[in-house]
């Protein structure tokens, strides 16, 4: 069984930043991958960013390339997603997932058996 915790949502204004943050239970780390997704109201859940918690590339979605970066830290089992130049579109319920995706499905929702419970992200002026 995973556990996630997402924290560091919250109420921004649009070019600001967020940090949000996904705990993950100590012994689920190691071969995993840890990623972001998002769903905005009347849409469907998106992919944001994914790393492997063993290292690698990290993968983001074109709409928030060069914006957001995932950062582990390996003291407290922690995956971050720094959020800068925020916009009025990256408003959504921001959702950390674990799994153990092969290459094609890191970037989608198959990929990840376990979710968090969601963080409200708002950007708005």
């Amino acid at each position: 069984q995973v556990e996630l915790v997402e924290s560091g949502g919250g109420l921004v204004e649009p070019g600001g930043s967020l940090r949000l943050s996904c705990a993950a239970s100590r012994n689920t780390l190691g071969n995993i991958a840890i990623a972001w997704f998002r769903q905005a109201p009347g849409k469907e859940r998106e992919f944001v960013a994914a790393r492997r918690w063993s290292g690698g590339i990290p993968y983001y979605a074109d709409s928030v390339k060069g914006r957001f970066s995932i950062s582990k830290d390996t003291v407290m089992y922690k995956l971050h997603l720094q959020m800068d130049n925020l916009k009025p579109d990256d408003t959504a319920i921001y959702y950390c997932a674990a799994g153990r995706p092969i290459v094609s499905t890191i970037t989608t929702e198959r990929g990840y058996g376990y979710w968090g419970q969601g963080t409200q992200v708002t950007v708005s002026s």
